[in-house]
């Protein structure tokens, strides 16, 4: 798929067809995060891959949008391992595991998969659930599977701000 069609074309997905993600598709969305570029290379993001039966219920109790998917990554960082910008007040880890995160999302697009990125969820519920270390931050999950026959973007999907609402120059 070119790539501003990967763009376009990439849906929160809300309904997930009853199958499975093949192994080597998985493997390739996860090195797609990997190579996502990240503040003087830390690569300080970890990514937990959730796709037992259990593991998968215990998601269902964490939050309502897994919609039925059959893969469900949990993105971390370490808050450890960081860059730390001039003036010390902000830190590359959120961005750095975002970055990889929507790389993962836009891979799995790319693949015919569909994702939702999740952060309708407590943090601390989660960090017990699946025993996150306390020196990483957890910042989203990403819903991954092969989107149901019905599965459609949201109403709001197509709408969008006119390029010179966002946009400024000086």
């Amino acid at each position: 798929m070119e790539f501003n069609d990967v763009i376009k074309n990439r849906y929160a997905c809300r309904k997930y067809a009853d199958r499975p993600v093949e192994q080597p598709v998985l493997d390739g969305i996860l090195d797609v995060g990997r190579l996502a570029p990240t503040s003087v290379d830390q690569q300080e993001q970890h990514v937990v891959v959730i796709r037992s039966g259990e593991g998968l219920k215990t998601v269902d109790d964490l939050t309502e949008c897994r919609y039925g998917a059959p893969v469900v990554l949990l993105i971390t960082f370490d808050r450890n391992d960081v860059y730390t910008y001039p003036g010390g007040k902000y830190d590359s880890g959120v961005e750095d595991a975002s970055i990889a995160l929507t790389h993962m999302m836009l891979a799995a697009t790319n693949l015919g998969l569909g994702s939702c990125w999740v952060n309708a969820f407590d943090p601390d519920a989660v960090r017990k659930a699946f025993s996150v270390p306390d020196t990483e931050e957890i910042v989203a999950m990403l819903d991954l599977g092969y989107p149901a026959a019905d599965a459609a973007p949201s109403a709001k999907h197509g709408r969008r701000k006119p390029l010179e609402e966002l946009v400024s120059y000086r």
